[in-house]
């Protein structure tokens, strides 16, 4: 039956591991612990719209047999468009995954450092952190092997460890169900809670997982036949990754935190119910959120960088290794030396915030434009909702920036 079961999962582990990472986790708790179940529906409606996004990407991937980056250079027929399109993907994703992988593999370390304590030495006036030079090596490896059912399966293994972390600490603080029910439908907007909210639909719709998606698809299928499979696994790891977050919302709802800094402060607010093994099961949920997000991202970015100059997207390619392994090593410097690249995230958040509305409306328009979509080309309804997706990630992402902005 397991054995049936892993037959049939297809790249749904990746999708769940890349949006549960250390950001997602750290960002539902000050939800919880600021709002209650207040902002539920928020999760709720961003795993709306995720699911329909990625829809358009799984079927892209699946009845054309093709990549975003492909596409986009078949379909936009005007040079110039297709190229400032292009270079801003490169940017967005070249350089956000970059960051973001320093703060995934910082969250898994941060894991280790709550059960095992600190590991640093000291190399001249630098003081070196070892769990991300270990945990670096440990990604490597596992993408190095270029094996996908065995990346496939250690994401599967991780993303169920870390959802059986954290749903385990919400049904311990005793959530009231109407509550959590009424949290899921009210759309109440307490005061102040606007980026809180932008927030959580950022973290939820993740414009490397449209791409990561398409691509991951076409290594695990090649009929058309197969795409209900890859639907229901979309939604079935999309539904995962959301019960995930509302545990995370609902754990910390739950819990007194006097003075939070980060998702690991949780264990403090929970020992009266779990007394010391607290600290065990949040960092277990903390580092498989970390690890599997320090696997995807670095992938993600070799699949994009690799389809915008036209080479093998194999995993054992040469340059699509040398791609991931720079990602891998730019984290691991910024992560073990503990350096803060607050540039480097500015313009990450400025080129994805940009970026999302973009992929967003392409998607919309190459569901209407491919000939080899067929009748799965979006009808009435699939449009309106697209449609509605675009305007609000470019409402998120003015928002976005405008915050960004003021706080530089």
């Amino acid at each position: 039956m397991f054995r049936q079961f892993l037959k049939n999962t297809g790249p749904g582990p990746f999708i769940a591991a890349a949006f549960i990472g250390p950001g997602t986790v750290t960002l539902c708790t000050l939800v919880g612990v600021a709002y209650g179940f207040q902002l539920l529906w928020a999760v709720l409606l961003a795993l709306l719209a995720a699911i329909i996004l990625q829809g358009m990407a799984v079927r892209i991937g699946i009845l054309g047999q093709k990549s975003i980056i492909k596409v986009i250079q078949e379909l936009i027929p005007i040079p110039w468009i297709q190229k400032a399109i292009l270079i801003l993907i490169f940017c967005a994703i070249m350089v956000g995954n970059t960051a973001y992988e320093a703060g995934n593999i910082s969250g898994a370390a941060l894991g280790l450092e709550t059960v095992f304590g600190l590991l640093n030495f000291n190399l001249l006036e630098f003081q070196i952190k070892l769990y991300p030079l270990l945990i670096g090596l440990l990604v490597a490896g596992l993408l190095w092997l270029g094996k996908y059912k065995i990346l496939e399966r250690s994401l599967i293994f991780l993303v169920l460890l870390m959802s059986l972390a954290f749903l385990f600490t919400a049904i311990a603080t005793g959530p009231s169900l109407f509550h959590i029910i009424k949290g899921l439908f009210s759309f109440s907007m307490p005061k102040g809670s606007l980026l809180s909210i932008i927030g959580l639909v950022g973290t939820t719709i993740v414009p490397y997982n449209l791409f990561l998606h398409t691509e991951l698809v076409r290594e695990k299928w090649t009929q058309k036949a197969d795409l209900s499979k890859a639907l229901i696994d979309m939604i079935l790891a999309l539904g995962l990754g959301g019960i995930i977050s509302v545990s995370i919302i609902i754990t910390a709802a739950g819990v007194e935190v006097n003075e939070f800094n980060n998702a690991a402060d949780l264990a403090l607010g929970l020992a009266h119910v779990f007394g010391d093994s607290a600290k065990y099961l949040l960092s277990v949920g903390l580092f498989s959120a970390g690890i599997t997000s320090s696997i995807t991202a670095p992938l993600a970015a070799a699949y994009v960088v690799c389809g915008c100059f036209g080479w093998s997207t194999h995993l054992q390619s040469s340059r699509f290794q040398k791609i991931w392994a720079f990602v891998i090593l730019i984290g691991v410097l910024f992560a073990s030396t503990g350096f803060k690249f607050i540039r480097i995230i500015q313009f990450a958040q400025i080129a994805n915030g940009i970026l999302l509305p973009i992929i967003a409306g392409v998607l919309v328009w190459i569901m209407n434009k491919a000939p080899w979509l067929g009748n799965r080309k979006n009808g009435i309804f699939q449009n309106l909702f697209g449609f509605l997706i675009v305007l609000l990630s470019l409402i998120l992402s003015i928002r976005s920036l405008g915050a960004v902005f003021q706080f530089y």
